[in-house]
């Protein structure tokens, strides 16, 4: 069977307040603009600093299971860094909130979960040499 030619070019992201949530990855992940369509409530692409794209745009409606990890569908944006202790002491700076310790991360390494302003699930996840996944 032959590959599929194809990369990951973007995530979608719904959100209740899309300016105000794009300003937030701009911020706080120094993520930078690329498009907007310039409307009320806007739909933003944000670049992430190692390239990934997020489009944000106007939800239709919300759920209070956001960040439940455990409910089925996408649950989470996990970016990886190189010093856990280092990359949570800058968002905390930038005042993001860390409701809990560091745990075990499935595929070895340890992870640090943390939510954006609508309550969608991010970590941080940092992974050793042995790690097949490194």
């Amino acid at each position: 069977m032959t590959p599929l030619p194809f990369t990951v070019e973007h995530l979608g992201l719904a959100a209740t307040d899309p300016r105000r949530l794009a300003d937030w990855y701009l911020r706080v992940l120094d993520g930078t603009e690329v498009w907007s369509n310039g409307k009320q409530p806007p739909a933003v692409f944000v670049r992430l600093p190692e390239g990934t794209l997020l489009e944000i745009y106007p939800a239709a409606s919300t759920s209070n299971r956001t960040g439940d990890n455990s409910v089925a569908g996408w649950r989470h944006l996990a970016l990886r860094v190189a010093d856990l202790d280092g990359a949570v002491a800058a968002l905390e700076a930038r005042g993001v909130v860390f409701p809990e310790g560091p745990k075990p991360a499935g595929g070895g390494g340890t992870v640090r979960f943390f939510s954006d302003p609508e309550g969608n699930l991010l970590h941080l996840v940092a992974r050793g040499p042995d790690s097949p996944l490194a």
